[in-house]
């Protein structure tokens, strides 16, 4: 979707080999979100989960940077309780369809990352960022805490480490965000591409019934209780061994051939 009917679309979507790959089209902005590519962004998640093609997907920014958070110009421009609330309901509605998003994704992150921009690193199931990236979550340095990033990032990290950052909204770098476990790891910008490829070509290599159970049980059970959570769990592997794809993969495996996956 474009910001308007005449500018080039905030968001750009490529697909090849059952990975799609989402691209945050507002470089002069460090790809800010904006009402409108926080809008692009929801409408595709919902497509690209509806997708059969799909099997796993990518989110990267174009540009000098991957995410700067919110768009404090248009923020500015509207001093609303009205427009405000909208505002954080729709970034929550966002960072929450990427979680619920059947299909994996992956951040294949650059430059900065900082406030809702870590919030959508720390939303995605896998990230890996360029080693000369750096992540912020800043907003106490502009007198407004990151309320909202706060809630992917105490889910991703520790709890000292993600007070560290929310409090004194200083800038880590990509190696201290591996150690805290924000991002999957950090490469040399070269290779960032082709780390992410191999990455996302893996993940959509496997059944996407599996990837689909997993990836919604995988965060079901992290706020359940222990005993719920075994509960929880063993009724879904239960099911997940009555589908078509768990007789083929346990079949191919024992035949010693590649799986053919079905879906179901």
């Amino acid at each position: 979707m474009p910001d308007s009917a005449l500018e080039t679309p905030v968001l750009l979507r490529s697909d090849k080999d059952g990975v799609a790959t989402l691209t945050l089209n507002r470089p002069d902005a460090r790809n800010a979100l904006s009402v409108a590519l926080m809008t692009a962004l929801e409408t595709a998640f919902a497509e690209l989960g509806a997708d059969k093609s799909v099997k796993a997907i990518v989110l990267a920014g174009a540009g000098p940077a991957f995410c700067a958070g919110h768009d404090l110009k248009e923020v500015r421009a509207n001093p609303h309780r009205e427009f405000y609330e909208a505002l954080f309901a729709q970034c929550s509605r966002l960072m929450t369809a990427i979680v619920r998003c059947p299909k994996p994704v992956i951040a294949r992150v650059h430059g900065v990352a900082t406030a809702a921009g870590c919030q959508l690193v720390a939303s995605c199931d896998l990230a890996i960022a360029a080693s000369d990236t750096r992540f912020a979550t800043p907003g106490v340095n502009i007198g407004l805490f990151c309320s909202t990033p706060m809630v992917a990032l105490s889910r991703n990290v520790g709890r000292k480490a993600a007070m560290e950052m929310l409090l004194t909204g200083d800038m880590i770098s990509a190696e201290r965000a591996v150690a805290i476990g924000l991002i999957n790891r950090a490469v040399v910008k070269a290779e960032l591409c082709d780390t992410v490829d191999r990455l996302a070509a893996s993940i959509a290599s496997k059944s996407p019934l599996t990837l689909k159970i997993g990836k919604e049980a995988f965060y079901r059970q992290a706020e359940m209780s222990l005993d719920d959570a075994y509960a929880y769990a063993s009724r879904t592997m239960t099911e997940n061994m009555l589908a078509r794809d768990a007789e083929e993969g346990i079949d191919a495996f024992i035949q010693k051939r590649p799986a053919v996956w079905e879906g179901r």
